[in-house]
C-alpha cells in the first residue's frame, strides 16, 4: 500500500479547512428554454461536464467583483 506523502501542514488543520468550505445550503434557480439551451450549448462546445459548478463559480465570480467594486469608503 502507498503511504500518504506528509505536507507538513497539521492533520487537524486540513479537516477544519475541508469542513470549512463544505456546501451545505441549497439554492434553486429557474431558466427558461433559451437560457438553458445557451447553457448547453457552452457546455457542450468548451466540455464543460459540472453545469453546477459553472453556474457557480460564474455567479461568485460576478459577487465577489461586484462587491470589490463598490466596497465602502471613508470619504
Amino acid at each position: 500500500m502507498a503511504r500518504k506523502k506528509n505536507s507538513g501542514v497539521d492533520p487537524r488543520y486540513q479537516d477544519k479547512e475541508r469542513a470549512a468550505l463544505m456546501r451545505s445550503s441549497r439554492k434553486s434557480v429557474f431558466f427558461n428554454k433559451k437560457e438553458l439551451a445557451a447553457i448547453n450549448e457552452y457546455c457542450r462546445r468548451f466540455g464543460v461536464r459540472s453545469r453546477s459548478a459553472l453556474i457557480r463559480q460564474a455567479t461568485m465570480e460576478h459577487i465577489l467583483r461586484e462587491l470589490d467594486e463598490n466596497h465602502p469608503t471613508l470619504f
